[in-house]
């Protein structure tokens, strides 16, 4: 049974071949699309790692014997000679590089260190990492991505930290595509899913915003579940997001459904969504009596209220205001909510 969800290399390459040539947006509700200039920093910081290793490389600068250019051209001189690149050596330039030229070297070190260590890595020092913080300093997501997907490297980024640091990059900056092939690259390495990476990949996903997208998602969801991997809330509520910009009202629905604790701002946020793409006749109502309850509930100072977003507020407005029943109900909430600091911008 679990090889029919199995997400096979074949399906995700088609997928990603559809979505280079056609991004169909969805014609669902807007409100889930991040406003423009909006950030969304998926890893966090003891992930990333980034001011760790800024501190380590001004602690490798001080102790450096001699300069920093008399050590980049012994290094030079051994790949010329064809010596031996030992392990400290590597991990010094690491923390030496400062500019894309410096990449350049630390590249053919990098190349000729797994050339002579690939046979031997299991406990070794993962290189992966210290490697995409420094591309991250440095602002070179696109070297990161050469390298990882260089298949004369192989074996050199066997960690997830390594795909989830240059995903995040990727994501930052928009590069969703490119984002995506770092996600199926990672799977055709067979390098384990971590946490972090499910919440990345429904996060390009939810980015991409189209049907191949939402096949991947749905495919990598279940094969988790089959695997009794861990899905975080904040990775669920991404699939739900893209489900309902996809019109998946249903799936939507299943997934919100399997959410231990939905009492996040996204989770409440995104089930007035749900109710706003429901079918039922009542649904106005029913979304006004939880907005109304939210406002008016007699609740002590010590729980927190719910807050809303203005962007979600104003989804409900733009559905109500055709019944001035509906409407003047919904003002009177929004004014209640306002004033109680339950609305977000």
């Amino acid at each position: 049974m679990a090889g029919t969800y199995r997400l096979s290399k074949r399906v995700l390459l088609q997928a990603l071949r559809s979505s280079m040539h056609l991004m169909v947006w969805g014609s669902g509700c807007s409100c889930w699309r991040c406003p423009l200039g909006a950030k969304r920093y998926l890893l966090t910081d003891n992930i990333v790692k980034l001011k760790e290793f800024q501190r380590k490389k001004m602690i490798v600068a001080c102790n450096l014997l001699g300069t920093k250019e008399t050590y980049f051209r012994n290094l030079e001189e051994k790949l010329s000679q064809n010596r031996l690149i030992l392990r400290e050596e590597l991990k010094t330039l690491l923390h030496l590089c400062e500019s894309q030229n410096d990449m350049e070297l630390a590249k053919n070190v990098i190349y000729r260190y797994h050339m002579e260590n690939r046979s031997d890595t299991l406990g070794e020092y993962k290189f992966g990492p210290l490697f995409m913080r420094l591309c991250y300093e440095l602002d070179l997501e696109e070297t990161a991505r050469e390298l990882i997907t260089n298949q004369h490297l192989q074996g050199f980024f066997s960690d997830s930290t390594s795909f989830s640091i240059l995903m995040d990059m990727l994501f930052m900056k928009g590069k969703y595509e490119s984002a995506l092939k770092v996600l199926i690259e990672m799977k055709n390495q067979d390098v384990k899913f971590s946490k972090d990476t499910y919440v990345l990949a429904f996060a390009i996903c939810y980015k991409l915003n189209s049907p191949e997208s939402f096949t991947i998602c749905t495919t990598l969801r279940e094969e988790a579940l089959i695997k009794g991997d861990i899905l975080s809330r904040r990775a669920s509520c991404f699939a739900v997001a893209l489900a309902l910009n996809q019109n998946q009202v249903a799936k939507a629905i299943s997934i919100f459904s399997q959410i231990m604790k939905p009492e996040s701002k996204a989770c409440i946020n995104l089930n007035i969504i749900i109710h706003l793409h429901s079918n039922s006749s009542n649904r106005l109502e029913t979304l006004l009596d939880i907005l109304q309850n939210a406002a008016e509930g007699n609740l002590s100072s010590f729980v927190k209220r719910h807050e809303f977003s203005e962007e979600v507020l104003a989804t409900v407005r733009e559905k109500v205001k055709d019944f001035p029943d509906l409407l003047a109900r919904f003002d009177e909430i929004y004014g209640k909510l306002h004033i109680s600091g339950q609305k977000t911008p």
